[in-house]
């Protein structure tokens, strides 16, 4: 490598981590300290709304989906109080008819959105399914506790957001709490249309359900690791898309597998946070969860979800059967777990809402060349770029240069494009780093995270 073409990259590294790490040790003594106790006060008031079935009354102030919306959104309201107004609470929906809801219902969201101070229109969502079920999808009146399924996932969101109120940031982040999950996805839908419609630039969607409990069906026990799911073959490409990618090796660096990547990257710098494990594929084998409508659309989003599931508790009437309990209980989880996997969403968050977007589109040329010539589509209010590259035959990034604001092309001399991958990220002045853009997709990741 050229050390006078490294050298002014390398320059502005060291100043840019500098900033980060200031930056980081300045905010973090509190707001990444999320409170296992405050987390189980959430689920508990979620739990003893009795069931949170989408189709149940959505007019009983003390029982049912509708009870459990209003506290969720009084929740935000109050959090929005203490930090002088930051958060605008309101709720979307619209009525939706299916199999799981054939009488039709109208299914709501409810959102508390931080209006970034730089660039509001881009957008990290961080959000969590408040409807929950039993045995039969269609039973709509017996108990249905939803602990870790998915009243954990709504518990982080709100702490998410008592945490990071408290600071400001360059992008939005939206705080989702969806319903309609159990009976087709119907709330993330609403939700990822509503991203479409407004033009948010989607940086990321955090998508968290089953994330409470560290004990699974089998016995294990993994309170050190947390599995994040991203798509490889992107769901909103098209068949061309899709043969492109296969025939530059991009199954790996989608917008979603990146973000794992990121989520990955930023948890290895935090001292104490919980190992990632990035699953390459969309979720659990033959499941999903409200990120897919997000993938659709081609927005970057991933699922977050405990590593030791425990089966007898998700989707289960509350019973007892020779001994063996059922159902999905508070007294099944793990509060002190659920408390690291939201300080993981914490860090990603605040990374990613003070990074800028990240690069539309990355294009590469060299073919037949020793050198290998990078340029990407500038970044609003970026102070400067990570050029990224690796041996074809492994997945994680190797080498890295930085590179001022004004410079969107590098050549990377004796870097032979047939042997490497690259990608570019963009820079916030603080050190804060997008996800990577891989080099050569069609249309990148688009003007608006979606495909183009």
């Amino acid at each position: 490598m050229n050390k006078a073409l490294l050298a002014p990259a390398l320059f502005l590294s060291t100043t840019i981590l500098a900033g980060a790490a200031s930056a980081q040790s300045s905010a973090s003594v509190e707001s990444t300290a999320p409170d296992p106790q405050e987390l189980r006060r959430s689920v508990q008031t979620l739990v003893d709304f009795g069931t949170r079935h989408t189709l149940s009354s959505a007019t009983d102030p003390k029982r049912g989906i509708g009870a459990a919306r209003a506290w969720a959104a009084q929740r935000l309201r109050t959090i929005s109080k203490d930090c002088g107004g930051c958060i605008t609470v309101e709720t979307i929906g619209e009525s939706v008819t299916g199999d799981r809801a054939p009488d039709g219902v109208r299914v709501e969201d409810v959102l508390g959105i931080q209006r970034g101070t730089g660039d509001p229109n881009r957008v990290v969502i961080v959000q969590g399914h408040i409807d929950s079920r039993v045995s039969d999808v269609m039973n709509i009146t017996d108990d249905a506790p939803g602990a870790n399924d998915d009243a954990s996932g709504v518990a982080l969101v709100l702490e998410a957001a008592r945490l990071l109120s408290k600071e400001k940031f360059d992008g939005t982040i939206v705080y989702a709490a969806l319903s309609g999950e159990e009976q087709g996805l119907y709330g993330a839908e609403i939700l990822a249309k509503t991203a479409e419609e407004r033009d948010w630039t989607v940086s990321a969607v955090l998508n968290n359900d089953v994330v409470g409990n560290s004990t699974g069906i089998g016995g294990q026990h993994v309170a050190d690791k947390v599995r994040v799911f991203s798509e490889g073959i992107r769901a909103a490409a098209d068949e061309q898309g899709i043969a492109v990618q296969r025939a530059i090796g991009g199954e790996d660096d989608s917008p979603s597998r990146s973000l794992a990547k990121a989520i990955d990257r930023i948890s290895t710098a935090a001292p104490g946070r919980l190992e990632v494990l990035a699953i390459r594929r969309p979720d659990r084998f033959r499941r999903g969860g409200d990120h897919i409508p997000f993938l659709k659309r081609g927005y970057p989003a991933v699922r977050f979800s405990e590593v030791a599931e425990h089966y007898d508790y998700q989707h289960q009437d509350l019973r007892t059967e020779n001994g063996r309990e059922y159902g999905d209980t508070i007294d099944k989880m793990d509060f002190d777990y659920l408390a690291r996997v939201t300080a993981l969403n914490v860090d990603v968050i605040r990374e990613l809402a003070s990074a800028p977007a990240a690069p539309a589109k990355v294009e590469i040329e060299g073919a037949v060349s020793a050198d290998t010539t990078v340029n990407w589509t500038p970044v609003k209010g970026a102070a400067g770029y990570r050029v990224h590259w690796r041996p074809a035959n492994e997945m994680a990034w190797a080498e890295a240069i930085d590179l001022p604001a004004g410079q969107t092309e590098t050549v990377l001399k004796g870097v032979i494009i047939d042997n490497n991958f690259f990608g570019v990220s963009a820079l916030s002045d603080s050190g804060a780093e997008s996800v990577v853009t891989f080099a050569g997709m069609p249309g990148g990741s688009g003007a608006n995270g979606a495909a183009e």
